[in-house]
């Protein structure tokens, strides 16, 4: 899977997403992750890229041009590996024939959940658009974005970190980013439950020790009371959640 952000500060996503679980995901080959530097692509001789709002207000946008040519560059190399494979493989395009989805990290778009991570972990091709200033020029925005995504309701300085919690919420569920192929499917958010409370040793720590449980090598029993847990600590401490497990239950 191949993560493209386009962006005006690409050193933020190199530093940060060459480390931990991501960046042993990219020295593996199971993603890439590629910054592509929106500047680069400006026609001003003095890498300008933003200008004043039409309408006046505070602040500064950024102009449509440098953003589509970068947009454009990266299509077109899309393009250029997928003809490649295809040609390898000696079979018709299927869905690379398509623009690919392009993600504008905004706080104006969807929220950004493990749903639509588990559905954009489906894509070959995922552009990321980092915005700065007051935001990008509306044209242009209309003319490449699929999608707009929020990661929460506050505002950033630019789009990178949400760009990167994207990317790492999406991909864990890559095949093979994760060692242990259950760990995407047992933590937190899956099918709406939080994770159940987890211990290991020493077996008493500060007075407290690990419930009785989960020392008995009773299988059936340790899951049970798992369950039971996740349930419990949704119900607390995220009852939107715990509705929505709960109709999901029903439904089955």
């Amino acid at each position: 899977m191949n993560f493209h952000v386009l962006t005006l500060f690409p050193e933020m996503i190199q530093h940060v997403m060459n480390t931990s679980i991501i960046g042993r995901a990219v020295a593996n080959g199971y993603i890439n992750i590629t910054a592509i530097n929106i500047r680069d692509y400006t026609e001003s001789k003095h890498k300008k890229v933003d200008d004043y709002p039409y309408g006046g207000g505070a602040g500064m946008l950024m102009q449509a041009q440098p953003v589509y040519d970068a947009y454009q560059y990266v299509k077109s190399q899309i393009e250029l590996t997928s003809q490649g494979k295809q040609a390898t493989q000696e079979k018709q395009a299927t869905h690379t024939d398509k623009s690919p989805r392009v993600i504008y990290l905004t706080p104006q778009g969807k929220l950004f959940d493990q749903q639509m991570a588990k559905e954009l972990a489906g894509e070959d091709n995922i552009m990321l658009l980092c915005g700065h200033y007051e935001g990008i020029d509306e044209r242009v925005l209309e003319e490449i974005v699929t999608d707009h995504v929020s990661v929460g309701d506050y505002v950033l300085t630019g789009g990178e970190l949400p760009a990167m919690v994207v990317i790492d919420a999406v991909a864990r569920m890559v095949p093979g980013v994760l060692k242990n192929s259950e760990s995407g499917e047992r933590e937190s958010l899956s099918h709406f439950l939080l994770e159940y409370p987890q211990y290991t040793r020493p077996d008493i720590w500060k007075d407290k020790a690990v419930p009785e449980i989960l020392l008995s090598g009773d299988h059936a029993k340790v899951e049970k009371w798992r369950h039971e847990q996740a349930i419990q600590r949704t119900k607390e401490r995220r009852p939107d959640l715990y509705e929505m497990w709960e109709k999901e239950k029903d439904n089955l």
